[in-house]
């Protein structure tokens, strides 16, 4: 039976505060949503700031992310203007490259769980400013510390890209992560104008809008403890947020400003209201959707294009499964298909990291317990030229590495092979990546990419009677003892000859344990003398190494 939050108390509460609110100045009327309730809204009409509603945070410089900024609680970062919260980034006066901004958090009274969250906003222009909206639980012990407690991210922009802002939502552990982004066209940002930043949060999905216009749906998450099993979906976003607003300056992100940069003279992130909207109820009888695993091909490849044959994608057209070619800012390649299959990619400009450079395959399946090979030709034409990663990489799983290699190129057409048995969460949606970047010039060549699975199968001939049974296995007909580190390919033919080596009837019964089960039962001829047996066969359904037990 479905259970059902009802928000009336909810309700109640958002009333007390919206009355106590309203005595800081003339409120504005928050616009009614239909099919909602508003739980409560701050359109910063008053004089000062609703501590009904927010508190000032004070965070020191590199509290988190390697940031520059000083969170504090001084109202020269943080003021009401014009009917709209204005943080404010300053550069320090003393102390190179360090500045003080605003933090603002949700009280205990305003925290909520499940709603529709609005927020209208510009944000500043400049390289290291880093505006957010964002959301973390009012308990961050519930589930445990960052990321197995959640973090929703409603808006960030960079400063020095600010046509862009992001969705995003972190979770875990291993931290996973899921993000939505919008570029805006013809020469508008995000710091020109105004902006309404939405997210609609309910029992198992959350969707992302800008400007009404959804851009992202999640309904797939988890939260564990590492080793440990997933807590019952949907959890961690089954519990009480706060809405948290900051101008962080510096970080791992956005990188850092010019010292006494213009742009910091006016770097002012401006909040015109934020509003929270509820449904009267909310089922929370929810389920966990199942993952679909993409398929390999009729090979047993889950590389679909293994020398480079279609279309190579860029990132911002990449759209499913298929080569993707990648440049950052400071990297700069080319690349041209050969003739006879593969490509060459001439790097001209090796950036200052892995990726900088990079060519990767989407969208590989990964199941813990099994076991993959790797193999792909490649050559250069030079003899000193390092790749410095080739790696499965995991873009759901905070961008850990599940296995990753570093080769050196010669001039010498050469394979690269190697099995790895996967030992992490379940994952649908990894990355084969070469990452070309930090490193000089030079030219690559790459082909017959492949990703597969290693079926290893048990072949176990068991007796139904007491006797001895002797064993010769034949392949392809030809007397062959299984090679145990050999994979035999789809097709080969598996037969195994029973000997009776005692005077009674003999039933055995062969059996090819693995993903995909096989069982053939033969009787043993029957008769008084020893030797009489028979054969038993099975043609494989796909590449597997083999055991006989």
């Amino acid at each position: 039976m479905s259970r059902k939050i009802i928000r009336s108390l909810g309700l109640l509460i958002a009333c007390g505060i919206a009355i106590i609110g309203a005595g800081c100045g003339k409120k504005s009327k928050t616009p009614a949503k239909e099919g909602y309730k508003l739980l409560w809204a701050d359109e910063f009409d008053g004089s000062k700031l609703n501590s009904k509603l927010w508190v000032r945070e004070e965070r020191p410089v590199g509290w988190t992310n390697n940031e520059a900024q000083e969170y504090t609680k001084d109202t020269k970062n943080g003021f009401i203007r014009d009917g709209k919260f204005v943080i404010k980034g300053i550069e320090n006066e003393t102390g190179v490259g360090t500045y003080t901004s605003c933090k603002l958090r949700n009280t205990s009274k305003a925290a909520f769980m499940y709603g529709r969250i609005e927020a209208r906003a510009k944000v500043p222009q400049g390289k290291g400013l880093w505006p957010a909206i964002w959301m973390m639980p009012e308990d961050e012990d519930v589930y445990g510390q960052w990321p197995k407690c959640g973090e929703i991210d409603i808006m960030e922009v960079l400063g020095d890209q600010t046509e862009t802002a992001f969705g995003t939502v972190h979770y875990g552990e291993p931290h996973a992560e899921k993000q939505g982004k919008v570029t805006l066209t013809e020469g508008n940002t995000f710091a020109s104008d105004f902006h309404e930043f939405a997210v609609e949060w309910e029992p198992g999905k959350l969707e992302w809008f800008i400007d009404g216009k959804s851009y992202l749906v999640v309904d797939n998450w988890f939260s564990a403890v590492k080793g440990q099993d997933d807590k019952p979906f949907p959890a961690p976003f089954n519990q009480k947020f706060c809405i948290q607003m900051n101008l962080a300056i510096g970080g791992d992100w956005p990188g850092y400003p010019e010292y006494k940069a213009d742009y910091m003279k006016n770097a002012e992130f401006e909040i015109d209201y934020v509003r929270v909207y509820q449904k009267p109820e909310y089922d929370t009888n929810v389920t966990k959707p199942e993952v679909v695993y993409r398929s390999p091909d009729e090979t047993g490849n889950y590389i679909t294009d293994p020398n480079f044959e279609n279309e190579i994608l860029t990132k911002d057209t990449a759209m499913g499964v298929g080569w993707v070619f990648h440049k950052e800012t400071d990297g700069a390649a080319t690349y041209s298909k050969l003739d006879d299959g593969g490509i060459k990619i001439e790097i001209t400009e090796g950036g200052s990291k892995n990726h900088s450079v990079q060519f990767y395959h989407a969208e590989c399946p990964f199941i813990k317990g099994k076991t993959y090979k790797i193999s792909f030709d490649y050559w250069g034409d030079q003899d000193s030229f390092v790749i410095n990663e080739v790696c499965i990489d995991a873009p759901n799983a905070g961008w850990s590495r599940y296995w990753h290699k570093a080769l050196e190129v010669t001039k010498t057409r050469q394979t690269y092979e190697t099995t790895f048995t996967f030992d992490q969460k379940n994952d649908a949606g990894a990355r084969f990546e070469f990452n070309l970047g930090a490193s000089d010039e030079g030219v690559i060549y790459l082909a017959n990419v492949r990703l597969e699975e290693v079926k290893t199968y048990s072949v176990t001939v068991n007796s139904t009677t007491d006797v001895s049974v002797n064993v010769v296995t034949m392949v392809n007909g030809t007397p062959t003892p299984i090679d145990t580190t050999k994979q035999y390919t789809k097709g080969t033919e598996i037969f195994v000859q029973i000997f009776n080596s005692k005077d009674t009837a003999v039933t055995a019964t062969l059996t090819i344990e693995g993903s995909e089960n096989q069982t053939t039962t033969i009787d043993a001829m029957v008769g008084d003398e020893p030797g009489a047996g028979g054969f038993m066969g099975i043609v494989l359904t796909g590449n597997m190494t083999l055991t006989i037990a």
